[in-house]
């Protein structure tokens, strides 16, 4: 018996008698596919978990966006800023601003900005997971994993419960890149010594927009 038939014996064992596999045998699927939480429990849920992975967490109306986008860049001194094309969103007057066209910046030269500025394409509340799918909001990838600070915009009809709801959401951008990003980027070593900033930004600052 090869190994694979190994593992699929093992896994019809598990799921009963019932015998076969393919269409006609599907595995059972009984996990939720649906959240019930809504509202500003929701949004309460996604700051919570996002907290928990040592992201830093500021609320916002459309009203108070630009105020709070340039008072989370001042705090950090955060002047050389890189944004998508399609950011749409009012940045400081003393911020020297960068378009990522696509074209001309290496990750040398992305290195060097202070922060990059971006939206979001869904977030995820239970899992305290932001994710990029590459629309005009939120540029190619580079931009949100090379520069060491990330400050994210995140909308109140972008935030889902459950994991599988993002996935339909996302059903769209199935065929671009995408980037699920839970927290700043962090690794640990053999004697469990925390190290951020190692395959990503080394601070995530998230902005909640709700009415």
């Amino acid at each position: 018996m090869s190994a694979r038939d190994e593992v699929l014996a093992r896994i019809h064992a598990a799921l009963g008698s019932g015998g076969g596999t393919g269409p006609d045998h599907p595995v059972p699927d009984e996990y939720r596919t649906r959240g019930d939480v809504s509202g500003l429990q929701l949004l309460d849920l996604l700051a919570a978990r996002l907290a928990d992975y040592r992201a830093i967490v500021r609320r916002a109306t459309p009203a108070t966006l630009a105020a709070e986008v340039s008072a989370a860049l001042a705090e950090r001194d955060a002047r050389r800023i890189v944004v998508p094309p399609g950011l749409a969103i009012d940045l400081p007057g003393w911020a020297d601003v960068t378009v990522d066209t696509g074209a001309g910046l290496t990750p040398a030269e992305l290195d060097t900005f202070d922060g990059v500025v971006s939206r979001s394409a869904v977030a995820i509340a239970e899992t305290g997971t932001i994710v990029l799918d590459g629309s005009p909001g939120q540029g190619r990838r580079a931009i949100t994993l090379v520069p060491d600070y990330h400050l994210c915009v995140v909308e109140a009809n972008q935030v889902v419960h459950l994991v599988p709801e993002a996935v339909t959401r996302l059903a769209s951008s199935s065929g671009r890149p995408l980037t699920w990003i839970s927290g700043p980027s962090a690794t640990s070593d053999i004697e469990l010594e925390r190290v951020e900033g190692v395959h990503g930004p080394r601070t995530l600052e998230v902005i909640l927009i709700a009415t």
